[in-house]
């Protein structure tokens, strides 16, 4: 089984201060348009990409079109740079209760590969993971992030043609055995646009009746790997 799991409000709770500062950094230094002055739309985040969410920022300022999109690769670059001088030396404080304990379990069965589905950027979501000292249960080169495509939708689809590259003969991984793991509609909304399934946990800013259209809603990871093995 393909495990796709979401980060932040998902792995990690109340760990994005640092995130979201590197991201207003890099708006002002490709963009020079002044965000982390305290000029910034009020933006719900959750499940939002990078990219989406440096779009709405920046249609506040009135730049769209080839102004955005032309600088978007400066805008990867800059905010990975950011993050690298900002991210806190050990985020492991931050870690969802019982992520540690289902990782450990399932990174020690060899039918279960783990990835990630997350709006963030793959260079900042790796610097974050290893910060919090569950990196080394994600693959580089593997899932499906925020730089890969604005629309979070897409990055399923993403993740299992990279999974079938790794270990799938180079066929994308099977739909039926792919599960995404996150905490708000919008993680729904990605796991059924590519038909796969979805787990939710009311870890992060939504409670468990509004990802009523989960397949299954948890109340936390420690009973993760129990539920994918009824799976």
């Amino acid at each position: 089984m393909l495990v796709l799991f979401d980060i932040d409000g998902t792995l990690l709770l109340r760990a994005s201060m640092e995130h979201a500062r590197a991201v207003l950094g890099a708006i002002d230094e490709v963009w020079g348009v002044g965000s982390s002055g305290g000029d910034v739309p009020r933006i719900q985040a959750a499940g939002r990409t990078d990219i989406e969410i440096a779009r709405q920022i920046l249609e506040h300022h009135e730049v769209t079109g080839s102004a955005f999109e032309d600088r978007l690769p400066a805008f990867h670059a800059a905010t990975a740079d950011h993050y690298r001088r900002l991210v806190p030396a050990d985020l492991s404080a931050h870690l969802a209760p019982g992520v540690a304990g289902a990782l450990d379990t399932l990174g020690a069965d060899a039918a279960m590969h783990l990835s990630l589905v997350t709006g963030n950027l793959e260079s900042v979501a790796h610097l974050k993971l290893a910060s919090a000292g569950v990196g080394g249960f994600f693959a580089r080169g593997q899932g499906g992030f925020g730089s890969d495509a604005e629309d979070r939708c897409e990055l399923p689809a993403i993740a299992r043609g990279r999974a079938g590259a790794a270990w799938n003969d180079g066929v994308p991984w099977p739909r039926e055995q792919t599960v995404v793991v996150g905490d708000t509609p919008r993680d729904i909304a990605c796991a059924r646009a590519d038909g796969v399934r979805i787990i939710a946990v009311p870890t992060g800013p939504y409670a468990a009746d509004e990802l009523s259209d989960a397949d299954l809603v948890l109340s936390g990871l420690a009973a993760l790997p129990e539920a994918l093995a009824a799976l």
